[in-house]
């Protein structure tokens, strides 16, 4: 049965935080909220993890996973970055995006797409991921938290934990969170390329 944790929005408990970031760390499931929708997360290295993700979300392995990490300098540790690409990154980070970007061999094979070899990545602009992601010291893998058959993710976590508690280990409240799902773009080619429109404006990429 998922644990439930009530978390201050802007001033995340330290001691929440650790016991959250251990649940991780042992491979667990954890449903918590952004500056878009909630996701769920995992460690970047679990396989097992990875696999029960995939299986709430009933995606295959074509499906782009996202690194969220804590700042600009860990995505270039974990995908290809050119120098436009970084002005590109630097003008939208932290934010509601996420880019598709070549992924670099610091990541295991399986998370990335398999014939592309991208993988999405992010830096949320919400003190509890970020606070999540400093106590890991490491990006965490995630994944929009939409189920089969919704139209729209799901953002209650009193709903979240009855329609997961047997599937993940822990549900983080925090005060309200959207339904709006991030921005997505394509940087992987000459432009960037718009995937979805969401949280993020389409003006500082050029594509509004």
């Amino acid at each position: 049965m998922a644990q439930f944790f009530s978390v201050h929005p802007e001033q995340p408990q330290p001691r929440l935080i650790h016991q959250a970031a251990e649940i991780l760390r042992a491979g667990g499931i954890v449903a918590f909220p952004t500056d878009a929708a909630y996701s769920l997360g995992c460690h970047v290295g679990d396989a097992d993890a990875v696999a029960r993700i995939r299986a709430i979300r009933e995606v295959d392995e074509r499906h782009h996973f996202t690194l969220m990490c804590r700042d600009l300098s860990e995505i270039a540790n974990y995908a290809r970055v050119d120098n436009a690409q970084f002005r590109l990154l630097k003008a939208t980070t932290p934010g509601s995006y996420t880019f598709i970007l070549e992924g670099t061999k610091e990541l295991p094979r399986r998370i990335l797409h398999p014939k592309r070899k991208t993988i999405g990545l992010r830096v949320p602009a919400h003190p509890l991921p970020l606070a999540l992601l400093e106590e890991l010291n490491e990006p965490m893998l995630t994944s929009t938290l939409m189920l089969p058959g919704d139209d729209l993710p799901l953002n209650d976590p009193e709903e979240i934990r009855e329609r997961l508690e047997k599937r993940i280990d822990l549900v983080i409240e925090a005060g309200a969170c959207g339904l709006e799902m991030t921005t997505v773009v394509d940087l992987t080619g000459p432009s960037p390329v718009l995937v979805r429109a969401g949280g993020g404006s389409l003006e500082p990429l050029g594509l509004a």
